[in-house]
């Protein structure tokens, strides 16, 4: 104990700006009050002016390590992560962080799964900045495996392993995968607790990999997340439209953001890349539109007006339509020779307020026929009774 006093006391006076922070870890410490302390020890760490050099290294090796083992260990999990982001060449960070899981196990205690995973979601994201994809990638099979076995999870975990998981898909341009990881992410953290510049670039990541992702043909959850609005107001705002354009499968609308924009397009070689494959995307969703738009009891739609509306040959539209079915996006059959789409089945989607309001008006139109319908019979009635 006197050994991280003296240590508090030497950093007391060598920091005077942070001398009432030392004092109060000093005062927690002798108190043994290890709650209060790691609530202090969180605030402190998150401090700016402690964020350079080697501070919290330092902090660690003569304050910390002393009551290490006494305080929440899913708490010690999340000093380690901060602490290991100190220590300038990776390999260090990484047998560090190994040196925690070594402590952590020593403890035998309940519900040790937690931080240790916690921990080695830390040294995959070190071992995928160094580019050993392929470490990382058996970190993470670990990880979900550990995940699947475990109950009532500490939402930082998850999102620990998730954000993990999505980097290593965006490395590796599987949009897809970033994209579902990404939105996991967010299901288990506040995007208001995010930084600002953070915020935007997650935003951006994200309504890219839902563009380009295989098999991405659902944007009403990405809209529904208070994420996407971060895109307003700033220079890549018309990413946010073109998202809007493909929910709604406004082919017309999505056109014209690409001339606008051309520029902004132009710089984003992911999409010059797929330009073709953006294309087919926005005509399939444009096709489930037509099909949406369409009263329950009126699914045998002409390939011309499917033509019409996307701009495309009847032989692209039956490629289309072929495409559509592959996917399980919709179910149904293409008649050649009456040129028409039986669709008995439509993939269940996120809606958007004008979709919502679209069903909202057929469903008035349903009310009404019914009531019609009550009508007739109640009219009918006496005349059948009379027979």
């Amino acid at each position: 104990m006197a050994g991280a006093l003296q240590y508090l006391e030497s950093q007391r006076d060598a920091q005077p700006e942070l001398a009432d922070w030392y004092n109060a870890l000093a005062d927690l410490y002798q108190r043994k009050l290890w709650h209060q302390l790691t609530v202090k020890l969180e605030q402190f760490v998150a401090l700016a002016v402690v964020q350079a050099g080697d501070v919290l290294i330092q902090l660690y090796h003569n304050f910390i390590m002393e009551f290490e083992t006494k305080i929440n260990l899913l708490k010690l999990a999340h000093f380690a992560g901060v602490i290991s982001r100190q220590y300038s060449e990776k390999e260090a960070a990484i047998s560090y962080l190994e040196g925690i899981i070594e402590k952590l196990l020593a403890t035998k205690e309940l519900r040790i799964e937690e931080p240790i995973l916690y921990v080695k979601m830390q040294i995959a994201a070190f071992y995928l900045e160094k580019g050993s994809q392929k470490e990382c990638k058996k970190l993470l099979e670990e990880g979900k495996s550990m995940l699947d076995s475990m109950t009532d999870v500490d939402p930082t975990v998850h999102a620990n392993y998730y954000w993990i998981s999505s980097q290593y898909h965006k490395s590796r341009q599987e949009f897809a995968e970033f994209y579902k990881s990404a939105l996991l992410y967010l299901a288990y953290t506040s995007v208001e607790s995010l930084s600002a510049p953070f915020r935007l670039d997650l935003a951006f990541d994200l309504s890219l990999s839902a563009l380009l992702g295989d098999n991405i043909y659902n944007f009403g959850e990405l809209l529904a997340h208070p994420i996407i609005n971060i895109l307003i107001g700033t220079k890549v705002e018309w990413l946010y439209h073109i998202i809007q354009a493909f929910n709604s499968g406004n082919l017309i609308h999505y056109q014209e953001l690409c001339q606008i924009h051309n520029a902004e397009l132009s710089a984003q070689p992911a999409l010059l890349q797929n330009e073709r494959k953006l294309l087919e995307k926005i005509n399939i969703l444009c096709l489930m539109e037509i099909i949406f738009s369409r009263p329950s009891e009126d699914r045998t739609i002409p390939l011309s007006i499917i033509a019409e509306q996307t701009k495309l040959s009847i032989e692209d539209v039956e490629y289309l339509l072929m495409k559509a079915l592959s996917v399980h996006l919709i179910e149904g059959i293409i008649d050649q020779v009456e040129g028409t789409v039986y669709v008995s089945w439509v993939q269940p989607r996120v809606l958007g307020i004008p979709q919502i309001k679209s069903l909202h008006d057929r469903l008035d139109g349903w009310v009404q026929k019914v009531r019609t319908t009550l009508s007739t019979v109640e009219a009918e009635t006496p005349d059948l009774l009379g027979s």
